[in-house]
Parts: C-alpha cells; structure tokens; sequence
C-alpha cells in the first residue's frame, strides 16, 4: 500500500518549512531511510528520510512552504524510473534528469582554486551548480569565508554584459543604462554588487535571520533581563592545557579546548543554583534536572545552538567530542532537530571574534546564559604583587523574574572559583 512521506515534528515553536530541493526525482525508486529532500527551517537544514522503499510520487515542489503534518509526497509499492501517469514532471525536475550536452559540459568552469577546500556544502552546492569559480567570489563570512548568499549574488547576472562566473559570454542584449530601480554593477562594501543607483540593495531576510530576530524581540519584551559580570584568571586552565593537551589528544582522539572547562565549571554550577537551570511557563516555575547546554555557534546562515545533552554527566573528552561534531554539523547545515531543541542553558563565546565584554541576550524560554569573552593578558594584584595574567571578563544575563541577584552573583564566582582551581572540577568541590 502506498505510504504518506509528511513533514515531521521538528522540536519547539517551528511550525512550517520550505522544501528547499528534492534530492529524489518524481518516479525514482527509493529505498528505506534514503534521504528524500532537504527542509529548511527556521533553526537548520534537515533531510528528510524514506519510511518506507518503493516509488516516490511528489506532492509538492522545491520552494514550498509546507506545514507539519502535511503530506509532500507519497511512496508506492513496486519498481521506479518511470515517469508518473496522473502528474506531469516539472520544468526542473525535467532539466535536471535530462543529460546535458558534451559541450555545455565542457563549457561549465569548476571551481579549481584550493579556495574551494574551505566551502561549506552548502556553498559547494551552489559552486557547482551554477559553474563558478570559487577562487573570485569575495567572503563574507567569518574570516572572510564564502556564505551561500556569496555564491548566489556572484552568479547573478551583472550590468556589465558579463556573467558572473568570470567567463566572457556576451548577454543576448546589450543592458539598458542604470536608472534607480536598475540593479549596477558596482561593488560595495564587503565586494557585494547589485546595488541600485541609490546605493541600495535589497535581499528578503532567510527564515533562519528572521527567526533569530523574532526571538532576540520576545526576550527582551517578556524577560526580566539583567547581567551581571566577574573576570577570571585563566593561568591554571591555560597551564593545564599545555602540559597535557598532547597526552589529551593522543589518548581520546580530540583536542583540548576551554569550552570543555567551561561546561563542566557551568555544569556543575548549575546543579547547586537550580533556578538558573529552570524556565517560567505561565505562573510556574519549571524545574529540570539535567543541564541540557546549548552552545552558540556561528555559522553563514546566522546564530545556531545546538545542544549537549546531559551535560552534567560528560567527561571532558566527550564534551570536546560533541562540541566538534554538532559544530561541524551546524557549518554543514546537518544538525538533527533534536539537536537544537530542549536547553536549558547556553554558553556563548565572543572571544573567538575578539570581544572584550558584552551582554548576551536570553534564548527563551532559558533563564540563564553565559558569555565568555576573549583572553587579555593584564597586571593583576596577586598577593601583595602586580603580575601579568590571562584573563577573561566573563557574563551572566539571566531572567530576574525567577532568579535573584544573590543566586545569579554566586553562581557566576562558583564558576569563577572552578576555572580558577580547575582540579575542583574533578572533584566537584
């Protein structure tokens, strides 16, 4: 009997998806758990997988918006690649299955420059899709690494006559001059082009930018937010961490990092100030017994924050392990739904940009989040002695409505005393 594919539940507040592409033609036999498309939510991109083998007979196209629950496709019993009697194949799916010509081919340039070892899948996609070369793209993202919206600006047509891949094909048309509602080739700031005559470019917000600002607006209307700030000097951790990094990495296969002393330190914190672990729903307070840790990521489509689950009970290696995978994931646009819904509290790290202080803003519906910055080595009075000391500001915004000045003060020097004497971190003293 045939099988309904529909859009699954996808974890806290997200309700809908766009069906980015089918990875899947119309047709095509499929086997159990084969990926079927790519959905893009507010919080990640997710494949969706086959329940069942058989033909898959689409009941949507690449670029709607679908609800979940909502049927996309359906999979029939029996053999594929054969074209579906009651639905037409669309323009798309009709050029992307036809074989293209030896010479267009050969005409398409790739992307040869070693620029091209550092795209995300996301970017790589789009590279070759669209013939670019990778090497003549200007980055965007952090540290000047090519986005997604790179590449497609870069492929976009420009008024000069000119493909954007860099080759020297002539439009069909010699372009009309510019007038203000004329997109110009002209680069702007950060090598971006399309600019209109007003020096204005105007691109829709992804659903993930937008998503990130709806949240960024409900915490600051219905949290209680406040900050509050410490320093910490970082000389044991950092000593710790030379001496035994090597062995470290050597023995688990990973590498020693602060953010595993850190989630430990926040972990354990968490455990004797429980209200910073707790959330508000209506007029209670909800308690919850594990720390789920989200940790902030950047990635080109905006803030993510994927979640160790569990934290409280990992070891340094595993936290180093997760941290590295759900990052990697999160560049990739492969993170589980699962894995960004359910914290209970978030880490936040600045540093690696360069800022020196700030305050970080609520992930709702969390209490507590905690900004690391970067480390600046400064004279600092030890004893009755100036000495010069790596350290770092460090900030907790937190939710007054259900955490008091008092919990938040103590629970930031709690952390501040483990990552000063880290082995109180082995001990949990």
């Amino acid at each position: 009997m045939p099988t309904n594919v529909t859009v699954p539940g996808m974890g806290d507040s997200i309700t809908e998806a766009v069906l980015l592409r089918w990875l899947k033609n119309d047709g095509d036999s499929v086997a159990m758990d084969e990926p079927l498309c790519e959905l893009e939510t507010d919080k990640a991109n997710v494949d969706l997988p086959a329940t069942a083998a058989g033909v898959l007979r689409h009941a949507k196209t690449a670029g709607d918006t679908v609800h979940i629950g909502e049927t996309i496709a359906r999979i029939d019993d029996g053999a594929g690649n054969a074209p579906a009697p009651s639905r037409p194949a669309s323009a798309e799916q009709t050029a992307a299955a036809a074989p293209a010509p030896a010479a267009t081919k050969a005409a398409a340039p790739v992307a040869t420059s070693s620029k091209s070892e550092d795209l995300s899948p996301a970017v790589r996609r789009v590279v070759a899709e669209k013939g670019l070369d990778a090497s003549k793209i200007t980055g965007t993202g952090p540290g000047g690494r090519i986005t997604k919206d790179d590449a497609q600006t870069f492929a976009e047509p420009k008024g000069n006559g000119m493909k954007s891949s860099g080759t020297s094909q002539p439009m069909p048309s010699a372009p009309s001059p510019a007038t203000p509602s004329t997109p110009t080739a002209v680069a702007g700031a950060g090598g971006m082009t399309g600019f209109d005559a007003d020096g204005k470019k105007r691109v829709p917000m992804t659903k993930i930018r937008i998503r990130i600002a709806q949240t960024l607006v409900q915490a600051q209307q219905t949290a209680a937010i406040l900050t509050t700030f410490n320093e910490v000097d970082l000389s044991e951790v950092m000593a710790i961490r030379g001496r035994l990094k090597e062995k470290f990495e050597k023995t688990h296969g990973i590498g020693l990092g602060f953010m595993s002393f850190f989630s430990r330190a926040v972990a354990l914190g968490l455990k004797e100030f429980p209200r910073i672990n707790a959330e508000i729903d209506g007029t209670d307070v909800i308690y919850n017994e594990h720390v789920h840790l989200g940790i902030a990521v950047s990635t080109d489509r905006g803030l993510t924050v994927p979640v160790l689950r569990n934290a409280e009970t990992l070891s340094f290696a595993k936290i180093e392990s997760e941290i590295k995978r759900l990052a990697l994931a999160a560049r990739d646009g492969k993170l589980g739904l699962n894995e960004l819904s359910g914290g209970t509290f978030t880490i936040t790290n600045g540093g690696v940009f360069g800022s020196l202080l700030s305050t970080p803003i609520l992930n709702p519906p969390q209490s507590g989040i905690l900004g690391m910055h970067t480390i600046q080595k400064r004279p600092v009075a030890v004893g009755d002695k100036i000495e010069i000391r790596p350290m770092m500001y460090i900030a907790l915004s937190y939710d007054h409505r259900v955490v008091d000045g008092k919990e938040s003060v103590s629970f930031l020097v709690r952390v501040k005393e483990y990552l000063e004497d880290p082995t109180r971190l082995m001990l949990e003293v």
